[in-house]
């Protein structure tokens, strides 16, 4: 017996533990309720049902009050780094920029939306502060289970990953768009206040 154990121990238990957790899942309405949300177009449309409920089984549930703060600006992600999806509530996503002293409203999520993409991903600084606006259950990956999650299933961890740089991708895109606009707008003012100035002399 301790012959196998040394030679297929862990092996087994990574086995069971695979075995529990899709039988979890699978029996699971809150999961199957997260896994339709982590594919729906404001998350990772890329996923297919299967892979959807696979990385829901490496996620924990968790509840958070109104007035909670689920990630706050400026704390290291690290080791504790996780993502979460909103499954049910509503969270208020606030940033303190350079230009301000004081937070203002940057999103409102709700259902169906992720949160801490960029932080599971590289471990960094939250770039954002997000606070339930009202009473949330969301479903949280954290850095570790993802490492295990790409032990175990490296071919499902591997389509998340790719889903979740195509989003950050996008949204780099989005930000691109909006400084274009605020660069004409500059502009504009720029161009109003110049031909202003020459009136008033």
């Amino acid at each position: 017996m301790a012959l196998f154990d040394k030679l297929f121990g862990e092996r087994y238990t990574a086995a069971r533990a695979r075995q529990r957790r899709h039988s979890r899942v699978t029996v699971s309405t809150t999961a199957h309720r997260a896994a339709e949300l982590l594919r729906s177009t404001n998350a990772l449309i890329q996923l297919s049902a299967a892979e959807a409920l696979t990385v829901v089984g490496y996620m924990a549930l968790r509840r958070c009050a109104e007035g909670e703060a689920i990630i706050r600006q400026g704390h290291s992600g690290g080791e504790d780094g996780f993502m979460a999806l909103v499954i049910e509530g509503e969270v208020t996503v606030e940033a303190v920029t350079v230009s301000r002293t004081e937070p203002h409203t940057v999103n409102v999520l709700g259902p169906g939306h992720l949160m801490g993409e960029m932080s599971l991903m590289d471990g960094e600084a939250r770039s954002a502060t997000c606070t339930a606006s009202t009473e949330v259950r969301c479903a949280v990956l954290t850095r570790a289970a993802l490492q295990t999650l790409i032990d175990e299933e490296p071919t499902t961890a591997a389509k998340l990953l790719s889903a979740v740089a195509q989003r950050l991708s996008q949204r780099l895109r989005e930000n691109d768009t909006k400084l274009q606009l605020y660069g004409q707008l500059v502009l504009s003012m720029q161009q109003e206040i110049d031909r202003l100035i020459p009136e008033q002399s």
